[in-house]
């Protein structure tokens, strides 16, 4: 008895010469390798120059857990004027100056642009307030302001590094210690 010589059909051989792998590169340019790409909001707001330590006090202070629109957080990135920082894009937010305020708290090199039709409309340079009202907690537990429903009230001591004062019962605070209300 002869083999019977099995029979390929044509679409089979074309089938078998179609999946061989091609090599592709794609190893990107040496400039891309470097450059960080997040996509740009229509409207919103972007925190720029946010020190690398202050990012999530950021992201708590403007409560972007709860955020609808696009967030985009940056951290750890270089930065000539303070070494590392960070960024955070907030699509459709508009920030309230009480907002701003207690930014400029946490993170007094930070400027804030306003973002319409993918362009900057407005650039905004925290300042750190010279009295700051009921953006603080007062560290001394028998403060009044921590016993009685009173606002909170501090005088801004020193800016850099931040040094502030209760004006109830004249606790002073650094950085370190200050806790955003």
């Amino acid at each position: 008895m002869a083999k019977k010589k099995k029979k390929t059909s044509s679409k089979t051989r074309r089938t078998k010469e179609k999946i061989k792998a091609k090599k592709i590169d794609f190893a990107p340019k040496e400039e891309a390798k470097r450059e960080l790409k997040i996509s740009a909001i229509e409207e919103g707001t972007v925190i720029d120059h946010i020190p690398t330590d202050a990012t999530f006090k950021v992201v708590e202070i403007l409560d972007l857990e709860n955020q609808k629109g696009i967030v985009s957080i940056a951290t750890n990135l270089s930065s000539k004027k303070i070494g590392k920082k960070a960024i955070i894009k907030v699509g459709g937010k508009s920030l309230s100056q009480e907002e701003v305020n207690k930014i400029a708290i946490v993170a007094p090199d930070a400027t804030v642009n306003i973002i319409k039709n993918y362009n900057v409309k407005e650039k905004i340079k925290v300042k750190t307030p010279d009295v700051i009202d009921n953006v603080v907690k007062c560290s001394n537990p028998v403060c009044i302001t921590n016993n009685e429903q009173i606002a909170t009230k501090f005088y801004v001591v020193k800016k850099d590094p931040l040094k502030i004062k209760c004006h109830y019962c004249e606790r002073s605070m650094g950085k370190e210690g200050i806790e955003i209300i």
